[in-house]
């Protein structure tokens, strides 16, 4: 009875039912192989070329264009990239269904742990399939799809420019002397009479309210965007013998009322959250915590560098301008900007 089992469960059903073999054209005919081949090779190269496209259109398209009501740049990167992987794949199955081997293979069932002639049997599998493949024999369609492939890597390397500037270098922001402080909603400049004490305002440039002869901003789309990111503070107002002012920041505050970039040295989170007891800005990422009476000292948390502070004075009517740009880097705090802060620290003394 055992080896009647041991017989049943080895032994390979001699006919399974399955149908007559039946041949492929490209099985029997070599022109309609070859043109076969020429056409999953093609399609590997046109993947190629849009993967090409996808980098030409990231940088020659203007991110505001507009293509049928949608984003031209969306609509071209979508396009070049989906139309790249869409073709790789249609190749790869036109390729396994009209030139790969074709055969029927029966597999007996093997107990789960294997032993060393079933891993070598499957190696042996595996050999045979590489071979049926015909991946060595048909260089154009083994050398297109690397090279389609190859050129995917293209879009990611371009894609990760949208992750931001780079790290280093990026000191200046839109705020210049004598440019007054407005409130990031109305945009209306702002006076000493209109804070309290334990007040914060989240305020803005005045140039990013700034309107030409046609009454179109001046500044506008990705400038605008990457301005407002840059330049957006907080104006916060405490009694003035609560603050400690570092040397050379004793005049930056106008009667306790004083302006800190609303960027997270941390990693560039824009932060609000006010304590006016003890004069500490939270920001709600990771937790760090500045104190804005102490030049925006780091007292909790993973930042590293200060809050940075912008000189504050007023204009002929009386209302809140920048003394100059931030004399910090705003911005999160990558080991680059780091020694760039040291440099610039030195510089100013």
């Amino acid at each position: 009875m055992s080896d009647m089992l041991d017989k049943l469960e080895f032994d390979p059903v001699a006919d399974p039912g399955l149908p007559e073999h039946r041949y492929r054209p490209t099985d029997v005919d070599p022109l309609l192989e070859k043109r076969a081949e020429r056409q999953i090779a093609a399609m590997f190269a046109i993947a190629a070329l849009l993967s090409l496209g996808f980098c030409v259109a990231y940088f020659t398209i203007d991110k505001d264009a507009r293509f049928l009501g949608w984003s031209a740049m969306n609509f071209a990167l979508g396009s070049t990239l989906g139309g790249a992987m869409l073709l790789i794949g249609s190749g790869i199955i036109k390729w396994a269904k009209q030139l790969m081997g074709d055969h029927e293979i029966a597999e007996n069932r093997h107990p789960s742990a294997s032993s060393d002639e079933d891993r070598e049997a499957a190696l042996t599998a595996l050999n045979a399939g590489l071979d049926e493949s015909g991946i060595a024999r048909r260089p154009l369609i083994r050398n297109s799809l690397i090279g389609a492939i190859a050129a995917l890597g293209l879009p990611a390397v371009v894609a990760l420019r949208d992750l931001g500037p780079l790290p280093s270098g990026h000191t200046n922001t839109v705020w210049r002397k004598g440019m007054r402080v407005v409130n990031d909603v109305s945009g209306e400049p702002i006076k000493p009479a209109d804070l309290e004490v334990g007040q914060l305002v989240n305020a803005e440039p005045e140039a990013l309210f700034e309107v030409d002869e046609h009454g179109e901003h001046v500044l506008h789309g990705k400038e605008a965007l990457q301005a407002k990111s840059k330049a957006a503070v907080i104006v916060v107002r405490m009694r003035p013998e609560a603050i400690r002012p570092s040397k050379g920041r004793e005049n930056w505050g106008i009667d306790g009322i004083l302006c800190y970039s609303k960027i997270c040295t941390h990693v560039g989170c824009p932060i609000s959250l006010w304590e006016q007891q003890t004069h500490h800005l939270l920001c709600p990422c990771h937790q760090s915590t500045f104190d804005l009476a102490d030049n925006g000292k780091v007292v909790f948390g993973p930042a590293y560098r200060p809050l940075p502070q912008l000189p504050l004075g007023l204009d002929a009517d009386g209302y809140l301008i920048a003394l100059s740009d931030f004399t910090d880097i705003v911005a999160p705090s990558y080991p680059e900007l780091v020694r760039d802060q040291e440099k610039l620290d030195k510089r100013n003394g």
